[in-house]
Order: structure tokens, then sequence, then C-alpha cells
């Protein structure tokens, strides 16, 4: 994936403000924890749930048993919005990723992702087939985001709000 160019919304953004460097917000999301996962229902209604994710190699990741009501919601629409920040009004990185969750079922992919889930987050998954096994009771699929679009929300001086397009 090649670097996107980060687009300053001046309406949003302090006087003199500039475009938030890429290299700000992939270390966000790399080293973010928790993100928020937004999905929509079949009737319409919204769906929000906080999940651990990983980011690697230009996508987010993240990982739901096959009942769950988010995998329900990406059954019918796979259209998401993570999000992860700060609580802070005035510090910090806000980030909104948007795009298509599509399933990852690649063997060697799915235990390079149950490697980065223990190196960062210290969960253990076990890879079974096209999903995560959690445990002898659970399965789990794992999805992959890769960006539409990025929002980041730059908070304290100078404030910014910058918008990331991808191909």
């Amino acid at each position: 994936m090649s670097e996107p160019v980060g687009e300053l919304d001046p309406g949003f953004s302090s006087p003199g403000a500039s475009a938030r460097p890429w290299s700000d917000v992939e270390a966000k999301l790399t080293e973010a924890q928790i993100f928020w996962l937004s999905t929509v229902r079949v009737d319409g209604r919204p769906h929000v749930t906080p999940l651990p994710a990983v980011w690697t190699a230009g996508s987010l990741h993240f990982c739901t048993g096959p009942g769950e009501q988010k995998a329900k919601n990406l059954e019918a629409n796979p259209l998401v919005a993570l999000t992860t920040g700060t609580d802070q009004q005035n510090a910090g990185l806000d980030v909104v990723v948007e795009g298509r969750a599509v399933r990852v079922t690649d063997p060697a992919r799915l235990a390079e992702l149950a490697r980065l889930w223990k190196e960062r987050l210290d969960w253990d998954y076990t890879v079974s087939g096209d999903m995560f096994m959690p445990d002898d009771e659970h399965h789990a699929y794992v999805f992959g985001v890769a960006p539409a679009k990025v929002l980041a929300f730059g908070k304290g001086e100078p404030f910014t709000q910058t918008r990331f397009r991808f191909p």
C-alpha cells in the first residue's frame, strides 16, 4: 500500500494547522489495543462494540464468533467503521477507519495474525482451518478492513481534522 496523502479540513482545524502526517496515524493504529467497531443490523439499527484489533499490512483486523451480533451484521452488510483514540478533549489523536470487512481464511495469514495478537495484546489464539480457536469450545472468524477512508482528529493546539483517501 502506498502512503496516502492527508487533506486538512480547514473548517474543523485551527488556523495555520497542517494535515496530520500518515506516520502519526499509522503509529496510533499499530499501538492501539481497543477499537470501537460500528456495524449495521439488518433492520438498519446501529451496533457498536469495543474489541481488540491489530493493524498490519495496510489493514485493521478483528475477530468475532459466528453467532455474535457483529458477525450477523457483517453477513448482511460488510461496511464498517472502526475508531480508536482518547477520551481527552484537548490532547491526543482519534482515528476513524472506514472500509469493507473481508473474512480472512488463509491459514498462513491467520497464523501470522495469531502471532501478532499474542505479541501485541497477549491473547492466545490457535488456528483451526479458516478461523481462530481461543479455546477448545469456541471459534472466531477473523476479518480484515483495508481502509477506504481514514479520518484523524488531532486534539489540542493545533486542532486538526485530516482525511486520508485510499485507492
